[in-house]
């Protein structure tokens, strides 16, 4: 039997797919508890607005990123942190730390969005990439300087 899922499922694929199953699973578990309906011209023609709708929503959604993008290339954080010396930090900048010091310039990114491999363990700058909607991604300067205080 032709279904179309609902939901996202592990086995058998994502919200919006057609995928063929037994009858019963289909009829006994799928159907009834909501994760899928049948796949007839009626669901179809369903199935195609949505995707329509979902594809325009997407649209958005990359523009509004791609335009933030471009902000925050322009974006230079200064981030002031205690120095052993001249180059190494007594703990670490991570990724957020760089999302407050995002907040501070108008900017809210989630912190598991910002793209560091490895916490910043010394003195200096660095480009660093941020994820946005839509994947979508915007690079930003960060400048890590030794707290004089």
């Amino acid at each position: 039997m032709k279904i179309i899922l609902k939901q996202d499922h592990d086995n058998l694929g994502k919200t919006g797919e057609v995928v063929n199953v037994k009858d019963g699973f289909a009829m006994n578990y799928l159907i009834p508890n909501g994760v899928a309906m049948k796949a007839n011209t009626s669901n179809m023609k369903v199935l195609d607005e949505i995707k329509k709708q979902q594809a325009k929503k997407l649209e958005k959604v990359t523009a509004e990123s791609q335009k933030l993008a471009g902000e925050l290339s322009g974006v230079q954080l200064e981030i002031k942190a205690k120095a052993a010396d001249d180059i190494k930090l007594f703990g670490s900048v991570t990724n957020g730390t760089i999302a407050e010091a995002l907040i501070h310039k108008g900017y809210t990114i989630d912190k598991r969005n910002i793209l560091l491999e490895e916490p910043i363990k010394e003195i200096g700058s660095r480009t660093v990439d941020i994820k946005l909607a839509g994947n979508v991604m915007a690079q930003i300067n960060v400048s890590v300087v030794k707290d004089e205080a």
